[in-house]
């Protein structure tokens, strides 16, 4: 599918309508996120597993820091803030100076998903923010885990850690205490130890000291709060420019004590955008009932949409959405969004009922909310989830030792 963002081409019965193959498709299978653990792990020997990023090369120990949020166009814009971080843009992907993209869509279920399994949405299940389950037909968030569902059952396939640690590689994921008995950390991030630490600093440190332990070592770390000061205040606050500032100060950090034969890559789950609270950037769902007519469920989030139809009424919301939406998103139905790679080359039959009937994926800086439904969310500045390349592309930022 393209890869470029051109929108040149159209609807033929309608010049205003974005068509759905000019979206910007992740680069599955050549240079997504969750393209890097089996690169990695397959350099270091790990059966079964593909070097499907060929720029990189491979190390005895490798280390994977995830900064939830940070995309590659927000280090660009922040050099004074990020100094460190800027300083190795030109050593992203392999020493091309180029980012790789998330999937679809940008969010943090999915993107963990990713990385963890080395599989993309398709594959392994979490195709959003929120998704319908098929078998009870409620709306679940994947990133909560709420209402429960056994994990196990919703997302089946081993992680690269899991694969590796049964390969002889030292593995460990350190993170912030709270996360380690969450489902999303069992079906995306388990194998090998997980040990948590409070503090960042004593997460670099932590990461360091593991990478030593073994002659192959593959250690995980995570950091949250850019994320979270991005979407409370947006990715041009001060609150979030300290956490840029601090995050770029633990980067450095690590990357002073990694051991001899390290590759650190340092990289993200998505990208960010502020939306304008105002009418035309906001499209409030729960108060439009053109949006609301004939959908049973409104999933995703409010860049990318999962909407689920009332039985019979799929064609009559598919053209109903394309009719009030379509100069602003990317919307398709299901079969068109699968069809065009949104989600990965293939689709699992599991999967399959998970996906809108029609799904809505944001090109204009815009948000379709749900404010009576979902207050936190709809109240939030910094949004994600599209194609878009402010969402999409992330470094892979390198330093060996």
């Amino acid at each position: 599918m393209p890869q470029s963002t051109a929108q040149s081409a159209i609807w033929p019965d309608d010049p205003v309508r974005l068509a759905v193959d000019t979206a910007p498709v992740p680069e599955y299978g050549t240079g997504s996120l969750a393209d890097l653990l089996p690169t990695l792990a397959a350099g270091q020997g790990v059966p079964g597993l593909a070097h499907s990023i060929p720029e990189l090369t491979p190390a005895d120990r490798n280390c994977v820091f995830l900064i939830d949020g940070l995309g590659w166009e927000q280090i660009k814009n922040h050099p004074d803030e990020a100094p460190y971080l800027t300083s190795l843009l030109g050593t992203s992907r392999g020493g091309t100076g180029r980012p790789i993209t998330v999937g679809f869509p940008a969010t943090t279920a999915t993107s963990l998903a990713s990385i963890g399994t080395g599989l993309p949405p398709g594959a392994h299940g979490l195709p959003g923010y929120t998704a319908r389950n098929p078998d009870t037909g409620e709306l679940m968030n994947q990133l909560r885990w709420k209402p429960w569902t056994q994990p196990r059952v919703w997302q089946p396939y081993p992680t690269v850690f899991q694969l590796a640690d049964e390969a002889g590689v030292h593995t460990a994921q350190v993170s912030s205490p709270t996360f380690e008995h969450t489902p999303l950390t069992k079906i995306a991030l388990s194998g090998g130890s997980f040990l948590g630490r409070l503090t960042g600093e004593e997460r670099m440190d932590l990461a360091a000291e593991q990478l030593a332990m073994g002659d192959r070592s593959l250690v995980y770390t995570y950091y949250s709060e850019v994320d979270g000061k991005g979407h409370r205040f947006g990715v041009d606050s001060d609150a979030w420019r300290g956490q840029l500032m601090y995050v770029d100060r633990l980067v450095q950090r690590l990357a002073e004590q990694l051991p001899p034969r390290t590759a650190l890559y340092v990289t993200a789950d998505h990208g960010m955008i502020d939306i304008p609270f105002d009418e035309q950037s906001r499209i409030d769902f729960d108060e439009d009932w053109e949006l609301r007519a004939g959908v049973a469920l409104l999933g995703g989030e409010g860049r990318a949409r999962h909407v689920y139809a009332v039985p019979g009424a799929e064609s009559d919301v598919l053209a109903v959405w394309r009719e009030v939406l379509g100069e602003q998103f990317w919307v398709a139905s299901r079969d068109e969004a699968i069809a065009a790679g949104w989600f990965g080359a293939k689709v699992d039959e599991r999967v399959y009922g998970r996906i809108g009937d029609v799904v809505a994926a944001a090109h204009d800086d815009v948000v379709i909310t749900a404010s009576v439904n979902e207050p936190h969310e709809s109240a939030m500045v910094g949004m994600h989830g599209s194609m878009t390349p402010v969402e999409q592309l992330v470094p892979l930022l390198e330093v060996r030792s």
